[in-house]
């Protein structure tokens, strides 16, 4: 009596009505096979003189042992044997992220990849970002509604009666002439990024009697859940989501992230639901339900983002994933078309192309419904490319599209490249004007090296992301440091981004131009520094840590190298050789390689890290969830878990094995 006073004092105050379920906890018996599993309790501050490793396995046990209604309570015990979320735990390990645990079984039967912890991390940034800004918007969108009603206060204050009578006359002929529609009016992309649904009109304070429409909690959909972690974590670590709905067409994935939903407790079970359908249809039959959409498939989003834009809500964002890089990077041409509608280049630049190609993809697709996209951010991570965008509906901002598309041209001989925007505006009596643009913007042949080029696109050549959101992740995520499992990785990307020029798409490699020119390279710095003493701008990029973006033309970088040579004289060359051709000829630029002030970026001043080593081998891709892992898949896995799999599945075949001999014996 007196160790069951003790241990309820120690416990929270709030947790006292779990008291009979942490006890059962206590008492469950404790099986030798859970202490690999790797789980922190979050009650295990609670116990003194508890090894973590027992906290774990009675958490293990209590859970196999209840059941679990849909609001996460908890529901009267049934016998063991008809529990229907009773499960064998030595089939699953128990995986820690954020705020999130999930059960995940070892025989690969839902896919599961840590590496990802990168990209839901970055995901979980936006999202809270995207949540204050919403906010914002709502209260700008407010405030402009307020001052337009007071404006009409006063004015019909001030205007005669019988101009009013007038008036009235005049509306109600529009009316009648089926002219004037409440309805008709254009919809503002300020407006709808509130996200707001319209209600009956209420009495309220403020001026000329407007009503204010409340800002209702964001509704998330993760088309493609598996196990379930991403939307688990978004429901215990974002604050004011609403209601999130995962979805997959897998049975075993569903089973497993309803099992996970249960077992992360009463605040995923309000929130989170999963469902067995196909993310396609069921985008298609919810349109604009939805304030975020999240697509991260295993291999290309393309056959998800024509129902994807449909069921973004104005203003929405939609998040999403494409790891077929060969596809991207210009492996597969025909097959990127096919899918993407452009075709890549293989050049050193070929990863922030392949964001570029994916933008413009997302483009194409809303412009089909009258909407269109707004990049917030970008990214290339890891062997994936990640990419945010806003979407609004807007007939007439839909007609900029093609003034945001470029083709690119590629010299074969040398690193030059060139874009040929598809479209140009003209103003005309304060009217925009949309034409063809102008073409072609190179001629047959490369102007610095004689040889000709290839054509890829179209890409998105407007910016890949937005400063103002990118300066408030990175605030929002070094205020929260603890609650990010890939801090380090994520500011390093966020610093990087910060610092790059928005304005200038693709970028040059320093290495490449030199082998180009077979010449001894000069530093960063000092490269920098002639671009700038030359009177361009020039930024590192976040894709690359040898890229460098930068406005000058590339007869100036040409210049500029070709003035490095000077002082760096080269071994003679064939003439038929690109380098041959461009250091024949003088430069028009006498590069000034003085060093700049602003050579280097403020982070790299600081030295903040900004390309991070991965933490571990076998930082990668992994085997598609449901696919028995075999030796082929060491490359992908490591050695260890391909013993630890091969080694689980004999044991399991052995176990049927000697269930099978019993039986027979049994039966002679």
């Amino acid at each position: 009596m007196y160790s069951l006073l003790k241990f309820e004092q120690k416990l929270p105050i709030n947790t006292l009505p779990l008291l009979p379920l942490l006890l059962r906890f206590k008492t469950a018996p404790i099986s030798q096979n859970h202490r690999n599993l790797q789980l922190i309790s979050p009650f295990s501050s609670t116990f003194e003189g508890k090894k973590v490793e027992e906290i774990q396995r009675e958490k293990l046990l209590g859970f196999e042992e209840m059941g679990s209604s849909k609001d996460g309570s908890v529901d009267e015990e049934q016998p063991k044997g008809n529990n229907p979320t009773s499960v064998d735990f030595n089939d699953y390990a128990v995986i820690k992220e954020g705020e999130a645990e999930i059960l995940m079984h070892r025989n690969n039967q839902v896919f599961f990849n840590k590496t990802q912890v990168n990209n839901r991390d970055i995901s979980i940034a936006v999202l809270r970002t995207f949540i204050n800004k919403r906010k914002e918007e709502h209260e700008a969108f407010l405030s402009r509604k307020a001052k337009g009603a007071a404006k009409t206060s006063e004015e019909k204050s001030d205007t005669p009666a019988s101009e009013d009578v007038t008036m009235e006359s005049k509306a109600d002929s529009h009316t009648s002439n089926g002219i004037h529609d409440t309805n008709a009016t254009d919809v503002k992309p300020e407006d709808a990024s509130c996200g707001t649904a319209a209600e009956p009109a209420q009495p309220s304070n403020t001026p000329g009697g407007k009503f204010q429409r409340e800002l209702k909690p964001p509704r998330v959909l993760e088309a493609l859940s598996a196990s379930g972690l991403r939307a688990l974590r978004y429901a215990r670590e974002v604050e004011g989501l609403g209601q999130i709905v995962a979805l997959d067409n897998d049975k075993a994935s569903v089973e497993a992230c309803q099992r996970n939903i249960k077992f992360n407790g009463s605040v995923a079970s309000s929130k989170v639901e999963s469902n067995l359908a196909d993310a396609r249809v069921y985008m298609l039959t919810h349109p604009k339900e939805f304030e975020v959409v999240d697509l991260d498939p295993y291999g290309s989003p393309s056959v998800f983002l024509d129902s994807a834009v449909q069921s973004v809500a104005d203003g929405g964002m939609l998040m999403c994933t494409a790891t077929d890089m060969a596809v991207l990077c210009g492996g597969n041409a025909e097959v990127c078309y096919s899918k993407y509608n452009s075709i890549p280049l293989k050049s050193k630049y070929c990863h922030e192309m392949a964001l570029r190609i994916l933008l413009a993809s997302i483009e194409s697709h809303a412009n089909r419904y009258k909407r269109y996209i707004v990049p917030v951010l970008s990214v290339r991570m890891d062997f994936y490319i990640r990419v945010f965008v806003r979407i609004y509906s807007s007939a007439s901002a839909m007609k900029e599209t093609p003034l945001k598309l470029s083709y690119v041209y590629q010299c074969v001989g040398c690193d030059s490249f060139h874009l040929q925007p598809l479209g140009r505006a003209v103003s005309k009596n304060n009217n925009m004007k949309y034409y063809p643009g102008y073409g072609p913007v190179v001629p047959k042949e490369c102007a610095d090296c004689g040889k000709r080029f290839n054509m890829g696109g179209p890409i998105w050549s407007a910016p890949i992301h937005d400063q103002d959101w990118v300066t408030s992740m990175l605030s929002d995520v070094k205020a929260m440091k603890d609650r990010y499992p890939a801090y380090n990785r994520i500011i390093a990307v966020l610093t990087t981004v910060s610092e790059e020029l928005p304005d200038v798409p693709l970028f040059l490699c320093l290495h490449n131009l030199c082998g180009t020119l077979k010449c001894t390279s000069p530093s960063a710095v000092i490269f920098r520094s002639a671009v700038l003493n030359a009177g361009y701008r020039i930024s590192g990029t976040h894709a690359s840590p040898l890229g460098l973006k930068t406005d000058a033309p590339m007869s100036v970088i040409w210049d500029i190298m070709r003035c490095w040579v000077k002082n760096h004289p080269v071994k003679p060359q064939p003439a038929d050789q690109s380098g041959t051709v461009i250091l024949s000829k003088e430069p028009e630029l006498q590069a000034n390689f003085t060093r700049a002030v602003a050579s280097l970026s403020k982070a790299q001043a600081k030295k903040v890290a900004r390309f991070l080593p991965n933490p571990e081998r076998y930082w990668g891709p992994k085997v598609r969830g449901g696919r028995q892992i075999t030796s082929k898949h060491v490359s992908l896995m490591g050695p260890e878990a391909i013993n630890g799999s091969v080694n689980h599945e004999e044991g399991e075949e052995s176990d049927a094995k000697r269930q099978k001999t019993d039986h027979h014996t049994s039966d002679s």
